[in-house]
């Protein structure tokens, strides 16, 4: 593991950040960030990129009302792709406009947000989300290498807390990510309405749907849709896994 160092982000904000080569640096890594367990964590995936302008605008009550506030309440930690687009973009904005103080933890592959070990001065990670206080950068050259990785942060952070999954619309990569998280014992809620594989998944789950790989998710058991509105819904069934 190499040290960390304070990446600079856009709008003058700052993170600290760690490159981790291995799984069993992880717990080392989140304590040199002052990350430490047992704390609950919230991991949140889904769309990204493919998200437009007005899909943004629908979901984003989601974060507003229920996500961020909860975990502000429950003093856990968020945790998800990091990057400054769809969900991952959402969740940060919210936290900055309720004024939240929780840890919002960004796992990133190293090749697709080409951050450097250390940054020159002047240098800005632009495509990070300027509102995420730490990142854990992992091995990976392509968009989805940090999929098992962001499952194995929230285990590590965790430690004998709650952790929980929230899916809000997604893309194929979103499989990989309901997968590593089911494949961790954590429970999945998916946000019926938000579009994408979360309705595919919420489909699976009444039978509605063909796709083999949500039935082999929802065979799990471990998986359960939460409707998009009201986001009081979603804010009590958060709660409640969090304990």
């Amino acid at each position: 593991m190499a040290s960390p160092f304070r990446v600079e982000l856009t709008g003058a904000a700052s993170a600290r950040a760690v490159h981790v080569g291995e799984e069993n640096q992880l717990p080392a890594a989140l304590d040199a960030l002052g990350l430490r367990p047992p704390r609950p964590a919230v991991v949140v995936v889904g769309g990204a990129a493919g998200l437009d302008r007005d899909g943004m605008a629908g979901l984003r009550p989601l974060f507003a009302e229920a996500i961020a506030p909860v975990l502000q309440a429950r003093g856990a930690a968020g945790v998800d792709g990091g990057t400054r687009s769809g969900v991952m973009r959402l969740l940060g904005e919210a936290r900055a406009a309720c004024g939240a103080t929780f840890p919002l933890l960004g796992v990133v592959a190293a090749g697709p947000v080409k951050l450097p070990r250390e940054q020159s001065p002047g240098d800005v990670a632009t495509l990070l989300e300027p509102h995420h206080t730490h990142f854990v950068v992992v091995p990976g050259d392509e968009w989805g290498a940090e999929s098992p990785w962001i499952a194995r942060a929230a285990t590590a952070l965790a430690g004998s807390g709650r952790s929980v999954t929230v899916l809000v619309n997604g893309g194929e990569i979103a499989y990989l990510d309901v997968r590593h998280s089911v494949e961790s014992a954590r429970p999945v809620l998916v946000v019926s309405g938000s579009g994408g594989t979360a309705d595919v998944l919420a489909a699976a789950l009444s039978g509605g749907s063909a796709d083999g790989r949500a039935a082999a998710l929802v065979g799990s058991g471990l998986i359960r849709a939460v409707p998009m509105s009201p986001p009081a819904v979603l804010a009590g069934l958060l709660t409640a896994a969090l304990g």
